[in-house]
């Protein structure tokens, strides 16, 4: 007797097993890239941001427009209730992910509010004084 082991044939069915899998992680990159390509150069180029990045912003006004629009479920000292605390928000999310998260809505209970962009950038000078 010999102490070899015969080797066992690849078949096509052997080897396909983790051919599968494998497209399947592709196929699922693929869908993400194609879906950030669409959505990135979208968001950049929306005339509504950009147009309010390139304003400077009254933090004075922009504490004036949050008492009146965002406290009720950030809190008077942005402090957080129904809403999130919103001190430190500038070191979570870019001022284009600010403008974002307020005008779109995305996150119930969080309404869509997009006030004019000199007024949006205002806000945004106020959020920056949140720390």
């Amino acid at each position: 007797m010999s102490s070899e082991t015969t080797p066992i044939p690849e078949t096509a069915s052997h080897r396909g097993r983790g051919l599968i899998p494998a497209l399947a992680l592709l196929a699922t990159a693929c869908l993400l890239l194609a879906g950030l390509l669409v959505v990135l150069p979208a968001v950049r180029s929306d005339p509504y941001t950009r147009n309010t990045l390139q304003l400077s912003g009254s933090q004075e006004r922009g504490e004036q427009l949050f008492l009146i629009n965002c406290a009720g479920c950030h809190g008077i000292a942005a402090q957080g209730l129904v809403g999130p605390n919103l001190h430190g928000v500038q070191a979570r999310k870019n001022d284009r992910q600010l403008i974002q998260q307020v005008v779109s809505g995305r996150t119930p209970p969080m309404p869509r509010f997009q006030p004019d962009p000199q007024a949006m950038a205002d806000l945004v000078a106020y959020l920056h004084t949140l720390s």
